[in-house]
């Protein structure tokens, strides 16, 4: 007897209608739960609308505390338990009514969600006005100093950037515009120039046939969200190898053994129902839900149902998927792969150092200035992002002292005095908020701390506020949430 795997319908015709017939909804709930808002979807299903949606609430800095997902048959119904920041729920009406809109905008064209908000709206992690450079490499002290001195040095403004490194690999996507035409590098000669110059730099502490790539591409409005690229040119570079280099069951024990912080996947298969079961348990932290879901999505998985919950600092994820063409994960082969890059999309943001928020005045140069100044006081970057907010340059950086010693109060300040601006020190180095923090800026010359042996300390704004007053910059700033 031939089986054949369930395959989804995909006659676009049929799910056109189908979708002017039922059209998605979204609906927010604050009056079934007294700590958090509940957020539910219904919609017509297509491969990855679940990290449409899980992208469209991460990107308004949401804590997702629960999530429960079902779509079989054709059409999901999705619900999210969430607050802002501070734990208390969505109360803001614009941000509610953007959230409505903008949570099916996929589904029902963006013209529906700008004519809803009065202005042009994009992901904030999307730029579709500047030329993109994408890079991925060997990680080494000073690279983000050199590529940036190159940029600067040819002329090249950078309007925004983000760095990751994970098992000694790193990846980097840089906006940037031409700084006499104030706009995206058009002409093919000056792209090639620019594309030749950073090559060089990439490829100066390389051995012969190792992994490297510098990429220069145009706008573009089908531009893929930022952080969701980082974690395809990561896995691209199959930085994920060195998560799973021993025997698969031996592996899953050795990481067992290093406690709480390490990340375990178990996958089942349930015969019965034709369901791969994806168990995903590790430290609780930013962003958790969308790099998984990125991870799912561009493995060309399925998501059927899932439970997602937290305890204690613990998430627990649970999904039951098919393979896009209808299978399930049967052999070694597949089950390895997707242990490989889960542990990997929950280790890439992991932060290793001490974080830096930086604010200052913005110019041509500015994050070469800043790259070099680490760089000549031992400090090596671990993670960034950096932005522009009106006339001022934002930047989120994990550093950590090259030889691997924790960064000294001095080494700070004299970071400090060379960068001016403002400068946050945040003293815990994970993503998490901390009850201690430290701020550094030229109007203060010595170092001023402040704590609190209860709870932590609350910033005085609103979410709706930040959120509007930031919408236009070219990604998030790292503010800790769970999700």
């Amino acid at each position: 007897m031939e089986i054949t795997a369930y395959k989804p319908y995909g006659d676009t015709e049929f799910e056109s209608l189908i979708e002017r017939i039922h059209p998605p909804r979204a609906c927010i709930d604050n009056d079934t739960c007294r700590d958090c808002t509940i957020v539910k979807v219904d919609s017509a299903n297509k491969h990855g609308i679940l990290l449409e949606m899980v992208q469209v609430l991460t990107d308004l800095d949401l804590l997702i505390l629960r999530s429960y997902i079902c779509s079989d048959g054709g059409w999901l119904m999705d619900v999210f338990h969430v607050t802002d920041q501070l734990g208390n729920k969505i109360t803001d009406e614009s941000l509610i009514h953007y959230i409505e809109q903008a949570i099916c905008a996929s589904r029902r064209g963006s013209s529906e969600v700008q004519a809803c908000v009065g202005r042009n709206v994009r992901p904030r992690h999307v730029s579709m006005e500047h030329t993109a450079m994408e890079m991925t490499g060997t990680d080494r002290p000073g690279l983000m100093s050199e590529i940036s001195a190159v940029l600067a040095e040819l002329g090249c403004h950078v309007s925004g950037a983000v760095a990751w490194t994970h098992n000694n690999r790193a990846a980097c996507i840089v906006y940037m515009e031409d700084e006499l035409k104030h706009g995206p590098m058009l002409d093919s000669y000056r792209v090639a120039q620019i594309q030749a110059q950073l090559e060089n730099v990439v490829e100066a502490h390389h051995y012969e046939g190792e992994r490297r790539s510098v990429r220069l591409a145009a706008p573009a409005a089908s531009q893929t969200h930022t952080e969701r690229r980082l974690h395809q040119l990561m896995a691209a570079d199959r930085d994920y190898e060195q998560c799973c280099s021993c025997g698969y069951e031996d592996d899953v024990v050795q990481r067992q053994k290093k406690g709480r912080d390490s990340t375990e996947v178990k996958i089942e298969n349930c015969k019965q129902k034709g369901y791969s079961i994806v168990t995903v348990k590790s430290v609780d932290r930013p962003k958790l839900l969308f790099d998984t879901i990125c991870t799912l999505t561009d493995l060309q998985y399925v998501v059927f149902h899932a439970s997602i919950t937290s305890f204690e600092s613990i998430a627990i994820q649970e999904y039951y998927v098919r393979h896009k063409n209808g299978w399930t994960m049967d052999s070694e082969s597949e089950r390895r792969r997707m242990t490989q890059n889960l542990i990997a999309a929950t280790e890439r943001r992991v932060s290793h150092g001490l974080r830096l928020d930086v604010s200052i005045q913005n110019r041509l140069g500015l994050l070469s200035d800043i790259t070099r100044v680490f760089r000549e006081n031992g400090l090596s970057i671990s993670r960034a992002e950096v932005g522009v907010q009106g006339e001022k340059a934002v930047g989120t950086f994990y550093v950590k002292d090259a030889s691997g010693q924790a960064v000294n109060a001095e080494t700070l300040e004299t970071v400090r005095r060379e960068i001016g601006g403002t400068v946050q020190v945040a003293n815990k180095p994970s993503g998490r908020p901390s009850s201690q923090q430290t701020t550094l800026s030229n109007t203060s010359p010595s170092i001023s701390t402040s704590s609190s042996s209860g709870k932590q300390d609350k910033p005085g704004f609103s979410l709706g506020s930040m959120f509007w007053s930031q919408l236009e910059w070219l990604s998030s700033n790292f503010r800790p949430i769970k999700s």
